[in-house]
């Protein structure tokens, strides 16, 4: 029910926000995916995990 009382531009903003954190994330994904894996073990990543989580490539 608070949901509901909430503007219709702040529900907007809210789902713009969560649209681009997803897009980040596969961002990052992505350029973590480029390192060795010695590297991305030492910072507690596995290849497998990264691609998981799904990657993208921005030009």
């Amino acid at each position: 029910m608070a949901r509901a009382k909430r503007g219709f531009f702040r529900n907007a903003m809210d789902a713009l926000m969560a649209a681009r954190e997803r897009q980040v994330s596969r961002y990052v994904n992505g350029a973590l995916l480029m390192l060795d894996d010695e590297t991305l073990k030492a910072h507690g990543y596995t290849r497998e995990e990264l691609r998981r989580k799904g990657t993208a490539y921005m030009y």
